[in-house]
């Protein structure tokens, strides 16, 4: 009687487990090429990104220092004033700096809020300019007069066109100037012309 040789099947699972190791690393292969892409395209942006911000930034330079620049001015005017240690004497030294001082303070407040002045702040000068010429002059008081007038209109402007708020601190400082008598010598009434300009102080200081 024949013999019957019976074959037997090779296992089919090392090929599945090799199919299975081929698709997992094709997996991985396209895994990492999008994240590679991913990456390069955020870097992009990035890089794209950071020139915009440093201009942003550098526009606002000149805004900040033209800020801090009027602030300067306007506490230079105020400290002048609160030191007690300027004195009024013949020379005229301290009402004329305090006059230029003012003027500076005014128009500091003036540029940082938007408000155009139309006044002759250049004939305020010279009035600040002329109570230094002749010490012995007698009609001080009376370009003193004058330029606090004009200088209180501008005030009173732009309290009216910005700062409603501040018009009991507008008719102190309109009844300082009508304080200064300009028919008398300046240094007989030393107090009235330190208050007006203390007054122009307290005001400069509340339009914030």
């Amino acid at each position: 009687m024949a013999e019957i040789k019976i074959e037997q099947k090779k296992p089919i699972w090392p090929w599945m487990i090799a199919g299975l190791v081929i698709v997992a690393l094709i997996v991985i292969f396209l895994v990492f090429r999008d994240n590679g892409k991913d990456t390069a395209e955020v870097s992009a942006e990035v890089s794209t990104e950071v020139p915009e911000s440093s201009y942003i930034i550098d526009t606002n330079e000149p805004a900040l220092s033209g800020v801090e620049e009027n602030n300067g001015m306007i506490a230079a005017y105020v400290n002048f004033v609160e030191d007690s240690r300027g004195r009024m004497g013949l020379d005229h030294a301290y009402t004329n700096e305090a006059l230029l001082k003012l003027i500076e303070a005014i128009n500091a407040r003036a540029n940082e809020v938007g408000y155009e002045i139309r006044a002759d702040l250049e004939g305020v000068k010279e009035y600040a300019k002329g109570i230094k010429i002749d010490p012995y002059e007698t009609t001080h008081a009376d370009g003193i007069r004058k330029a606090a007038d004009i200088l209180t209109n501008v005030l009173e402007d732009m309290q009216l066109a910005i700062y409603p708020g501040l018009t009991a601190e507008v008719d102190e400082l309109k009844s300082a100037s009508a304080s200064i008598d300009p028919e008398v010598l300046t240094l007989e009434q030393k107090e009235a012309v330190k208050n007006y300009f203390s007054k122009a102080s307290d005001l400069l200081q509340k339009m914030n």
